[in-house]
């Protein structure tokens, strides 16, 4: 709360913050306990996990990490599929559907290609359900050039994503109800334009997913124009 009034240039201590919170009754919402959605009971080919853990890059489309969710309507379930990239958090791709089948999560790693391009050797990490191990999935990946690599069995923990799902629901879908997929369909996309162009990450020194990824790309224009002012002066001293 404190980064976010700071970041709208509002001038206040954090622990003025704090106490203003306690004195109207404002806490944080706490993630709570979801279904697991992953199903690994499958003869499926599963990739190697080539990250272990490690969820660093150091540029853009680098790594990217996919999930799947659910948020209950009264005309059923609605299912999500996201495409994150790990250098930024920015989500990149994204599906939703009445179903969980292969469709779904390929349509979501479809729309991050065709919003990045990004060159061959993209890893793609998931967990290691029977959809991101379809003949489809990974042919996708294939004809992409991209490189598919899988947590390791039950364990969740091994998927960024999880804390996007908190954020989601805890922050903006807790208590709401739905009468169509349509209208949680609306509130998730306008969730996700949020979260990518304004939720402050503290991973990422508490800018937002866009931001990050503007201020790199600004710093490596930078290095590249000084590197240019230099090398002539290099090129007549050698």
């Amino acid at each position: 709360m404190w980064k976010e009034l700071v970041a709208r240039s509002v001038r206040v201590g954090k622990e003025r913050v704090r106490k203003l919170m306690a004195q109207h009754g404002i806490r944080a919402r706490h993630k709570r306990k979801y279904i697991a959605t992953t199903n690994s009971n499958h003869n499926l080919p599963v990739a190697p996990n080539l990250l272990e853990r490690n969820f660093a890059a150091t540029a853009p489309n680098q790594v990217w990490t996919s999930d799947i969710t659910y948020v209950a309507t009264a005309e059923g379930w609605l299912y999500l599929a996201v495409i994150i990239d790990l250098f930024s958090r920015q989500v990149v791709g994204w599906s939703m559907q009445p179903h969980m089948k292969a469709e779904m999560v390929t349509d979501a790693l479809r729309m991050a290609w065709f919003r990045r391009r990004p060159e061959a050797g993209v890893i793609v990490h998931s967990d290691r359900g029977s959809q991101y191990c379809s003949g489809l999935f990974q042919d996708t990946l294939k004809a992409y050039g991209m490189r598919s690599s899988m947590s390791r069995r039950s364990d969740c923990w091994d998927a960024p994503t999880e804390s996007l799902w908190g954020s989601l629901k805890v922050a903006r879908l807790h208590g709401q109800h739905f009468a169509t997929r349509r209208a949680a369909m609306d509130e998730i996309i306008d969730w996700l334009g949020f979260y990518n162009a304004r939720r402050l990450h503290s991973t990422l020194n508490y800018v937002s997913p866009m931001t990050f990824e503007k201020n790199w790309a600004d710093a490596q224009r930078g290095q590249g124009a000084r590197s240019n002012k230099l090398w002539p002066m290099e090129g007549r001293r050698a």
